[in-house]
């Protein structure tokens, strides 16, 4: 069954169980001090959200990077609040408990998990970071451990999946309030893992505070996330992901990537390794490009190991994807013969995805939406086209400007021919991103065209193909949705290719 992403309010208001709890229980691992009221009354649901409140909850007020939670502690109170936990001072109805912390989001986390019955310490939970790859990686744990008859669950930027319910995710790494309540889902429904992107936002943010992982994986680090609202330098970004591996048993990371070793610095965990060169403790060799059963991909046999992995996902970046996989569960004890064969029927959602397409064409969406993963995926189809290669993409909005020049450059040394057009410009107007991607552009030679409708941008692609060419619509992958002004309007890459090839069979 697949959802939209404006079906999640509907569903996420259509299930919240009810449970009750003393506050003072729910502050048992906490630091704090009493303002004003007592800590012997019966609470809720902990949330930071305003509009979530409802009567006897606890809101929990955030200082974000646009609002600061505190400023509306007096209308969660009229919501209904119950308590309200701050860092600094606010006025409050006086039947409403005041809590002072060091640190609200910590709190937060603290408090949500306690409400829940402290879930994630009933799962084996498994959590991967990295600047990219962390949603295949994910997907991939999540289908080898089907496969080898465990019950996992899934969070990620794709889907939650609590083996109660399935619907596609709003961030990669949910706030605290919800994590845990998707942990405690997973248990209810006899989940015994739970793998979970982390991103390095979320590390930022405290969202994973007081998760214990069985096993973190690093899968790289590149230059991205940097600027207003992500992270100020390359330093912070990599402390962050340091972050993760404070709090694991054992840490999976490429050894192929410098990084690796400086992110688990000072980190207690166990160690193991995988990548390309020799000293990895899960190696890969022999590996190639490889087409079986019409779908391109990987193949490569593990150091050491009997047997190959096929991969039904080209590019040398989804072997180092498969490799993390592989290592974090022959690790964990899963079989060799199940790791292979659960990747020979991988399929990730926008992630080097094949489409049906026009005779003597082939069209993949992927969800590249930097210079690094854009680079990765032209590079990797340029070995498959016999004609020409032709990608379509914008640019997110509210983002860093550099992103853009170096996409727009990328695609003019890689491909032969770009059509720009928008992505989500959320509160930017998108001639001004298309108009950075095109500064960028012009550092090279690139052929390009613009054209800002995206629909108008697909059906271009199409209409204009050549027999054998490879076309990449790159950048939103899996998502639904187009994000303007706010708002998310339905919009899907598939469909778009469909409904041009209905429309004008002839021409296409």
């Amino acid at each position: 069954m697949t959802l939209r992403k404006d079906c999640v309010t509907m569903i996420e208001k259509t299930y919240r169980p009810v449970i009750k709890m003393r506050l003072s229980s729910l502050l048992a691992r906490v630091r704090y001090r009493v303002i004003q009221g007592t800590t012997d009354r019966e609470v809720k649901s902990v949330t930071n959200d305003t509009k979530a409140v409802q009567k006897d909850d606890v809101y929990i007020c955030i200082e974000g990077y646009e609002q600061d939670g505190h400023r509306f502690a007096w209308e969660a109170s009229e919501r209904g609040a119950a308590a309200v936990v701050v860092s600094k001072m606010v006025v409050c109805p006086e039947d409403v408990t005041v809590i002072q912390v060091a640190d609200p989001r910590c709190v937060m986390a603290e408090m949500s998990a306690a409400s829940f019955g402290y879930p994630a310490e009933k799962l084996d939970i498994i959590g991967v970071t990295g600047t990219k790859g962390k949603t295949t990686t994910a997907w991939m744990i999540r289908e080898i451990l089907r496969k080898a008859g465990r019950r996992p669950g899934l969070i990620g930027t794709i889907e939650t999946d609590t083996g109660l319910r399935r619907f596609p995710s709003i961030h990669t790494t949910p706030e605290s309030c919800d994590l845990q309540r998707f942990l405690k889902e997973m248990t209810d429904a006899g989940c015994d893992t739970a793998v979970m992107e982390v991103s390095s936002q979320a590390l930022k943010l405290q969202r994973t505070s007081g998760v214990f992982f069985k096993y973190g994986v690093f899968t790289n680090l590149g230059r991205d996330h940097i600027g207003p609202g992500e992270h100020a330098d390359m330093e912070e970004y990599l402390q962050c992901k340091h972050l993760l591996f404070l709090q694991c048993e054992t840490g999976v990371g490429n050894a192929d990537d410098p990084a690796w070793e400086e992110v688990t610095d000072r980190c207690g965990c166990r160690k193991v390794t995988f990548g390309m060169k020799e000293g990895a403790d899960y190696r890969a060799i022999g590996s190639k490009s490889s087409v079986r059963g019409g779908r391109p991909g990987m193949c490569f046999i593990l150091e050491g190991r009997s047997g190959e992995i096929f991969l039904p996902l080209p590019g040398q970046f989804n072997v180092q994807n498969a490799l993390a996989a592989s290592a974090a569960l022959l690790d964990y004890g899963i079989p060799m013969e199940t790791v292979a064969s659960a990747m020979r029927e991988l399929y990730v959602p926008g992630r080097m995805e094949q489409i049906p397409s026009p005779e003597g064409c082939s069209i993949f969406l992927d969800y590249a939406h930097n210079a690094m993963s854009l680079s990765e995926a032209l590079g990797t189809l340029r070995k498959y086209a016999p004609g020409r290669l032709v990608v379509v993409f914008g640019c997110g909005g509210g983002r860093s400007k550099e992103r853009r020049y170096e996409m727009g450059e990328t695609a003019g040394r890689l491909a032969d021919h770009t059509i720009i057009t928008s992505d989500n410009p959320r509160w930017e107007n998108p001639e001004d991103i298309i108009a950075d991607i095109v500064s960028g552009i012009r550092r090279t030679k690139g052929d390009y065209t613009v054209i800002q409708d995206r629909r108008q941008a697909v059906h271009y692609a199409l209409k204009t193909r050549h027999y054998g060419d490879i076309i990449l619509i790159a950048g939103k992958g899996h998502e639904t949705y187009q994000e303007i002004c706010g708002i998310r309007y339905p919009m899907d890459d598939r469909e778009l290719i469909s409904r041009c090839m209905a429309e004008d069979p002839l021409s296409l």
